[in-house]
């Protein structure tokens, strides 16, 4: 999957700024596809170039112009299209702490330990900044209310997806910290 695609399910929401989607799209798609700032501006002027997107330029008084972007009829085939293709292969996992607990019998058990924690923190942080945003989509409906009423499902779907993952974070990590524990326990 490319960046564009990814930005342009997110300009689905409606027309945005770059800020605008830099901010919104940790928020909204950061459960699945992560893009630094830098990345997202060149790749919307890709997409403007490509016809993908419109941009019209707001003048402000006392801060630089901005400008918005949104999808054009193209950039909205171009959805179509990419959403009709044959799904590409599941990804693969490029985990450095798993790299970590992999060697943990040779290595720094206590350095492996705090990096699982860490990931572990991470992990909380993300489900909690989820939580939120799910308490948003819902906006008072129930999740079967909104899953038959929202004009759009996609958003509330990938989310569901993204805060099961940081959940079996958790799990996985409640779970190997107590395999490390029981197994430094036989070593003393």
């Amino acid at each position: 999957m490319a960046l564009r695609n990814a930005l342009m399910a997110a300009l689905l929401e409606g027309e945005a700024s770059g800020y605008d989607l830099a901010k919104g799209f940790h928020a909204s798609v950061a459960n699945f596809w992560a893009a630094t700032p830098q990345q997202l501006y060149r790749e919307l002027d890709r997409l403007a170039a490509d016809g993908l997107v419109g941009a019209r330029t707001v003048r402000q008084e006392k801060r630089p112009d901005k400008r918005l972007f949104s999808l054009t009829e193209a950039g909205r085939a171009a959805v179509r299209a990419y959403t009709a293709e044959p799904p590409s292969r599941p990804s693969t996992i490029r985990d450095e702490l798993l790299v970590k607990v992999q060697s943990v019998d040779a290595g720094d058990a206590t350095a492996v330990r705090a990096a699982i924690i860490e990931r572990m923190e991470w992990s909380r942080g993300k489900l909690a900044r989820y939580e939120r945003l799910r308490h948003r989509l819902l906006d008072g409906r129930t999740e079967e209310q909104h899953l038959n009423e929202a004009e759009r499902v996609g958003p509330y779907l990938t989310l569901l997806r993204g805060m099961e993952f940081e959940r079996e974070n958790l799990r996985w990590g409640e779970f190997t910290l107590g395999v490390l524990d029981r197994r430094a326990a036989l070593r003393s």
